[in-house]
């Protein structure tokens, strides 16, 4: 009998398990986790800070659902150390697991800059659901928020406390925001749209520190300007969980090195998710997390299953406005472009080669995933011009 373990419950590291018991019904399933709490939607933890819904509609997949397939999940479990050689991992209550095949689907964390105070009470980095706690607490008894860094997370924990009646300012290093989905002119948009809201921003600048005695005080920009703030949230990127890589000696880099089958570079060790570094690329998003936690799986399970990579495709919804985006999206605008804009919709379709290869809708994406499966399937011609016709560009 195979003893699988899988060390994350995020998307990729539930996935895995589901597709371990679908081709094994009898080999022993343990899934380790340092959260407190079972596979969650982290995109709706500004939700939870906003007071719109309850820690437990959160939850994806509950206890009962791991129980029902025979997955013994154990929650406050943090793995601190690792041998290939003997097949065991261990956590750091003590406690010892053994395996004959192993996932590592640890995800990512926040990263926080070098910046001076950013260890003041009073600053947070929103990730996990005890993040999202430690948010919703601090922020009742404070008016003015910064929030450093435009990233996605952030400026989502950023409307969440804008509709908790609280002023918010970000504070962005880019000229832009969202500099990874959308263009100068799409950002533009946001921007506005986002003022319209009560944001404020400052774009182009940098943090030099965190002023304050006991607590958050102020944030303090290069160019000397002061900004009243009680609370910081940075949402300055996030940074692959690769404590085992050294532990386990894999090949890393800006990752976990994975091959087609998401094996690493030690027998019956796969990486998943955010963690896995595929030709040179740690996606970062849902999807990629999902098909390479399944594939890993079947792999893991004695199938053979091969991952080809993830169309960088995002569907979401910032602070409340549909946003896609996917592909090349052409930042400096030197190929050909379809446009359709007014006051509350962007979109951009990118064409080289008479093919897609890129696009962005903001406030309306219908047709999203129409666009994506052009891209993926390579259309050219006459194909691509009655579908940009029938999406009205």
């Amino acid at each position: 009998m195979m003893d699988y373990l899988i060390i994350g419950n995020g998307v990729a590291g539930t996935t895995a398990g589901e597709n371990i018991r679908k081709a094994d019904d009898s080999g022993n399933i343990t899934m380790l986790t340092e959260e407190d709490t079972p596979f969650y939607h982290r995109l709706r933890l500004n939700d939870y800070i906003a007071g719109d819904i309850h820690e437990k509609d959160l939850i994806v997949r509950d206890q009962k659902w791991y129980e029902d397939r025979a997955i013994d999940l154990a929650l406050d479990h943090r793995v601190v150390d690792a041998n290939a050689g003997k097949k065991q991992v261990e956590t750091a209550d003590g406690k010892s697991f053994s395996y004959d095949r192993l996932l590592i689907a640890t995800g990512s964390h926040s990263f926080i800059p070098p910046i001076t105070g950013s260890d003041k009470k009073g600053v947070f980095a929103l990730r996990s659901v005890k993040d999202a706690r430690d948010i919703s607490a601090f922020a009742q008894g404070i008016d003015e928020v910064a929030l450093i860094g435009g990233g996605l997370l952030g400026l989502e924990a950023g409307n969440a406390l804008r509709r908790l009646k609280k002023r918010v300012v970000v504070v962005e290093f880019f000229p832009r925001l969202l500099p990874r989905q959308l263009d100068v002119d799409g950002a533009k948009r946001l921007q506005e749209i986002m003022e319209g809201m009560g944001f404020a921003f400052r774009l182009g600048a940098k943090t030099k520190e965190i002023g304050g005695d006991d607590g958050v005080e102020s944030v303090v920009l290069e160019d000397g300007e002061s900004i009243a703030a009680r609370m910081v949230v940075i949402s300055a990127g996030v940074r692959p969980n690769m404590e085992l890589a050294d532990a386990l000696n894999l090949d890393r880099d800006k990752g976990i090195q994975v091959n087609e089958r998401l094996e690493t570079s030690q027998s019956d060790i796969y990486a998943a998710g955010d963690v896995a570094e595929f030709r040179g690329m740690p996606y970062g998003i849902w999807p990629a997390a999902m098909e390479q936690g399944k594939i890993a799986g079947i792999n893991m399970a004695g199938g053979d299953e091969r991952y080809e990579g993830t169309t960088m495709a995002n569907k979401l919804k910032v602070v409340g406005i549909d946003l896609a985006s996917a592909g090349n999206i052409d930042v400096e605008n030197e190929l050909e472009a379809k446009l359709v804009q007014d006051e509350t919709v962007y979109k951009k379709i990118v064409i080289e080669d008479d093919r897609i290869v890129g696009c962005i809708m903001l406030g309306d994406t219908n047709g999203f995933n129409k666009i994506t499966r052009a891209m993926s399937d390579k259309r050219s011609g006459s194909e691509v011009g009655e579908l940009l016709t029938s999406m009205g560009f």
